[in-house]
């Protein structure tokens, strides 16, 4: 996740990391370029271009040039565009929904892990154990919301036989859930927790996996793929037709309205794409290293004597 100063308009303005231009930069610049031909053609294909510059008039293939360029009329775009930014508003807010409902999930990790810990800390001291198991739980939900089967981070929290365990499982969060709710039985086997506490625990333990499983249900629920054809398509028959509206209104400054039309079209698709799965490692998703490191140090804390 990118840091910045809601304040600093420069900032914001001028920034080339965090924005979608370098993957949207190719599609802008090729219609760029269609639109600059286009005008091009539609200038020097009017015979009163050859009046009033005259030294063209030597180049004689000019005067048989008889190429037209099509016009669309303006009005079919405008209705088109305004169906297209209904269409980009659905896609924009499920994005986002989707970018602030995982936000929320991991939120509900932070205060449930800090729970557990501090009621086994003080009801069922040491919970050292419980702290670490906890800190391994999300590092582990980290991974796997990315994809990700490298687990060694998880050798710094974990004894070997667990680890093993842990690696082997087709979900290891799930199976790290299971040993930290060993852990709550067995302090109350010993007598050190009641059962009303145990129960306490317990469904701390359920609000973590329920948080789990949300975000495993983001990451694996993209939009469907009849949406995101249907705003792609669109976006593109719109951007790539616009040139013939523009050369016949606009004239060489056809190219800057195009390229404008093209960056704000293709942009906001792109970041809407970037932050519907917001768990990966662009440079808009979550902080999950600070989250799980956050996790980590405030359950460690919570832990000692």
């Amino acid at each position: 996740m990118i840091v910045y100063d809601p304040h600093n308009w420069s900032r914001q303005i001028f920034a080339l990391n965090g924005t979608v231009l370098r993957r949207v930069l190719g599609r802008v610049a090729l219609v760029a370029l269609i639109t600059l031909i286009l005008s091009l053609l539609k200038l020097v294909s009017e015979s009163e271009v050859l009046d009033q510059f005259p030294a063209l008039r030597e180049w004689t293939w000019l005067h048989s040039l008889e190429f037209s360029v099509p016009k669309l009329e303006p009005i079919g775009h405008t209705v088109l565009g305004l169906a297209l930014s209904m269409l980009i508003t659905f896609r924009s807010n499920a994005a986002n929904t989707r970018y602030w409902e995982g936000r929320g999930h991991w939120g509900m990790l932070v205060n449930s892990s800090r729970n557990l810990v501090r009621i086994g800390q003080v009801w069922a001291a040491p919970a050292q154990d419980l702290a670490r198991l906890v800190s391994a739980y999300v590092i582990a939900i980290k991974q796997t919301l990315r994809d990700d089967r490298n687990f060694e981070e998880l050798t710094h929290y974990l004894p070997g036989r667990l680890y093993d365990q842990v690696i082997a499982a087709g979900s290891p969060a799930t199976r790290l859930s299971r040993a930290m709710e060993e852990w709550v039985h067995e302090k109350q086997v010993l007598g050190k927790i009641d059962t009303r506490t145990a129960m306490v625990m317990q469904q701390l333990i359920n609000t973590m996996v329920d948080q789990q499983g949300a975000c495993e249900k983001i990451h694996k629920t993209p939009l469907p793929f009849v949406y995101a054809s249907l705003l792609k398509v669109s976006i593109t028959m719109f951007v790539f037709t616009l040139p013939l509206v523009l050369v016949h209104t606009a004239s060489l400054a056809a190219p800057a309205m195009a390229a404008l039309v093209a960056i704000l079209f293709f942009g906001i698709e792109e970041a809407a794409v970037e932050i519907e799965d917001p768990f990966g490692l662009d440079p808009n998703d979550l902080p999950l290293e600070q989250i799980c490191a956050t996790i980590a140090r405030d359950t460690n804390q919570l832990a000692k004597d």
